[in-house]
């Protein structure tokens, strides 16, 4: 049934982030046939706007989805977000500011640009550029099943209404680049801000009223927690268990060091006007974590509200069916704009990353060697749409499902990318070739480990579970698949490096020297503030 109230609201808000799309051209104004100017935004970002870039980036409206929908379907596992989430930032304040410095002084825009100059390979440079593509598109398209999910809880079916929202994100990525997400980012952020507090004040309060509690917020989530059965509410100490602490450890340092090697990570961190504005960002992040998990909240509140699997989405309609069951019209229209919003953002700079690695380590590398500037940053606005529409696709021709299924393979295989682009931030005593054959090895090994886990009660099914239940010295060890087939990447580059490099296989010129990975430079405080 149609909730016109909700989707007029939703529609408003929709309208308003789209004008502030094309607005963004002309934000920072640059030469947007340069492809540094629009697909890293010049490099003039400050902390504030990296600070919303990067939380844009990052939280995405698969976030606002699946996370509780994880809560929600299998319980405290699912939490395992918060701890990724801080591990991460650690690691992200050591790499990225001497990524960034050894980019600015080339003129690198994407991680296999860095990989080529440092490993002399134009080979390894391309598996990581094919690798960042192929991870990335599934991604897009789970941001663009928030978006359908939120549509279909105001009553909008069908293909269409995502259509219209993909044109209009295609058209002003087009026109603005980077700039377009950068700047709804900071629109993004306060509707989520307000969506998050007002819900875990108001959910709990109809909770508690609607369970014969006193109608206040303590008792609301002293009701949530009593409810919740305790299979959920806790990790099984068994490590043959899919939610076990084995699970949950695994999943949470894995997903942590995979998520800065995504393109539209590294794409928001090269868009930085200094390394220290990164390390800045790298301790001020970990305040979405908090955000992040409230938002895990949500899986309980609705399993507690009653709030039942969608036969289309599953488990993902938890925080759409809870906001439905609880708030009026108007803040339903609200929310959902919200976590639609959130989905615009990600998926604007998914696509840019994903169009500057074909553009420059695949179209220019082997197509066009002499490309003008102007001719790479058309292409590139092309390719994002290609890219945006390869992600529709997806998700029109299959069920939400196996797309969801699907994008559990972005870890695995953004993931061994790792060894490549980290250590060779530190050293280049890795072999480019002990480096390829690690990277095919984890890249084979995680793709078959995520085939043959089967989804939960079908039989016969594949690519049901990031868990890999791993059979060792008469255990079993249910673990992250991206880590394990990580190990396996990791333990033959070494090997292999030590072979090679005592046969003397030659490894190529190094184009960077140790001075490129320092960002001693001052940055303008007047320009700093002005971020």
């Amino acid at each position: 049934m149609l909730n016109s109230t909700a989707l007029i609201v939703f529609i408003v808000l929709f309208a308003f982030v789209t004008v502030l799309g094309f607005i963004a051209a002309h934000w920072r104004r640059g030469d947007l046939n340069l492809l540094h100017e629009w697909g890293l935004g010049g490099r003039r970002f400050g902390t504030i706007v990296t600070w919303f870039l990067l939380g844009g980036d990052l939280y995405t409206a698969y976030t606002f989805i699946a996370v509780p929908a994880l809560v929600f379907g299998a319980g405290a596992i699912g939490f395992f977000a918060m701890p990724y989430t801080i591990v991460v930032y650690p690691l992200v304040f050591l790499f990225m500011p001497r990524l960034w410095a050894v980019c600015r002084k080339h003129g690198y825009v994407t991680p296999s640009d860095f990989v080529r100059g440092r490993y002399d390979s134009h080979l390894l440079a391309l598996l990581v550029a094919l690798t960042g593509i192929l991870a990335t598109m599934p991604y897009i398209a789970l941001q663009l099943v928030g978006i359908e999910v939120v549509l279909a809880a105001m009553g909008i079916t069908g293909d269409w209404p995502l259509i219209i929202a993909f044109v209009i994100l295609a058209a002003y990525t087009y026109f603005s680049g980077l700039r377009a997400p950068a700047l709804i980012a900071l629109v993004k952020d306060a509707l989520i801000y307000i969506t998050v507090i007002v819900a875990i004040i108001a959910v709990p309060i109809y909770i508690s009223s609607h369970t014969g509690g006193s109608g206040n917020v303590l008792d609301g989530y002293k009701v949530i927690f009593s409810k919740v059965p305790p299979a959920k509410l806790f990790l099984s100490s068994s490590s043959s268990s899919a939610v076990g602490y084995l699970a949950f450890s695994t999943l949470a340092l894995g997903s942590a060091l995979a998520l800065f090697m995504y393109p539209h990570s590294i794409t928001g961190v090269l868009a930085s006007n200094s390394g220290r504005v990164i390390r800045r960002n790298a301790a001020l992040l970990p305040a979405y974590s908090f955000i992040l998990g409230l938002i895990a909240l949500f899986g309980f509140m609705a399993l507690v509200a009653g709030v039942k699997p969608n036969k289309a989405f599953g488990a993902q309609w938890a925080v759409p069916g809870l906001f439905v069951q609880v708030f009026p019209s108007w803040f339903q229209g609200f929310g959902f704009a919200a976590i639609a919003i959130g989905a615009l953002v990600p998926a604007s700079i998914m696509s840019i990353a994903a169009a500057n690695l074909f553009t420059r380590n695949i179209y220019k590398e082997y197509f066009r060697p002499n490309a003008s500037d102007r001719e790479e940053a058309t292409t590139s606005k092309l390719v994002s749409l290609l890219v945006k529409a390869g992600a529709l696709l997806f998700i029109i021709l299959l069920p939400a499902t196996y797309a969801i299924n699907f994008q559990l393979l972005g870890g695995v295989w953004i993931l061994q990318t790792f060894p490549a682009i980290v250590f060779g931030l530190y050293t280049r005593w890795f072999h480019r070739w002990a480096l390829i054959i690690g990277w095919l090895v984890g890249m084979a090994s995680g793709t078959w480990m995520a085939y043959v886990t089967p989804q939960k009660g079908v039989p016969n099914s594949h690519f049901g579970s990031s868990t890999y239940m791993l059979h060792l010295f008469g255990h079993v060890f249910a673990g992250y698949a991206a880590l394990y087939a990580f190990i396996l990447n990791v333990a033959l580059a070494i090997v292999l490096s030590l072979v090679f490099n005592l046969v003397h296989l030659p490894a190529g010129k190094d184009q960077t020297a140790d001075a490129d990975f320092t960002d001693e430079a001052p940055v303008p405080v007047v320009a700093e503030a002005a971020s």
